[in-house]
């Protein structure tokens, strides 16, 4: 479901570079749907890179997409037109110092469709940071995991709220059942989080127990 959800957001006729594409079965399935008109399957492990060099070679598309063993954006070489960038199933943190890391290689004219596995803030601060507005964010919940999808593309300069950073700042408009089932989980967490750091007197540090309670009042208010 999740990648079914990544694909949605993949632009008709898309040059794709699917970055950590493990058995490359984003790319595949565009490419056999007819959705995109070649791909760039990166990955940075050997096991995973035969594994997407298999799967491409078993739907006889080595002339569509090809597989590299490379790490991060140096999947992506200037001849390779690349308009669409997908990095799914790693930490947002992850996410972002591969796009930090990798920042020459992008035109900046790609959409960047993300998928984070948490750290979803630091992510969101890196594209504010580097001038990508957020033109689409959902939530969806599957085997009992919440996951976010951001697609971002580069434009103007864009300023987010801390709390827009935090939570996503279109998800804080649509507010989908998702979203609020998501953060109804997380504020449940972090209460007992603070409940048991009171009870146990345990030695945190300050900072780390104000950013809770911080936290702990956003998601109140935002769910109130």
């Amino acid at each position: 479901m999740r990648l079914e959800r990544v694909a949605a957001h993949i632009p008709a006729g898309a040059h794709l570079a699917d970055i950590g594409s493990d058995h490359g079965y984003l790319p595949v399935a565009l490419m056999r749907r007819g959705v995109i008109a070649a791909a760039v399957a990166g990955e940075v492990a050997l096991t995973p890179f035969n594994a997407a060099t298999r799967t491409v070679h078993e739907n006889a598309l080595e002339q569509q997409i090809t597989v590299r063993l490379a790490n991060g954006l140096d999947a992506i070489e200037p001849g390779d037109g690349i308009t669409a960038v997908s990095l799914c199933g790693m930490g947002g943190e992850t996410i972002r110092d591969i796009l930090e890391s990798g920042k020459a290689r992008l035109s900046g004219l790609e959409r960047l469709i993300l998928q984070p596995n948490g750290g979803e803030q630091p992510l969101r601060q890196w594209l504010m940071d580097n001038d990508y507005r957020i033109l689409c964010e959902e939530v969806l919940r599957e085997n009992r995991f919440d996951y976010e999808i951001i697609v971002a593309e580069r434009g103007d300069p864009v300023s987010y709220t801390e709390q827009e950073l935090y939570f996503g700042p279109l998800q804080m408009q649509a507010r989908t059942a998702a979203f609020l089932g998501k953060w109804q989980r997380r504020l449940r967490q972090k209460q007992k989080t603070l409940a048991h750091l009171t009870r146990a007197n345990t030695a945190v540090p300050e900072e780390k127990r104000q950013e809770l309670v911080r936290q702990t009042g956003w998601i109140t208010a935002l769910l109130g």
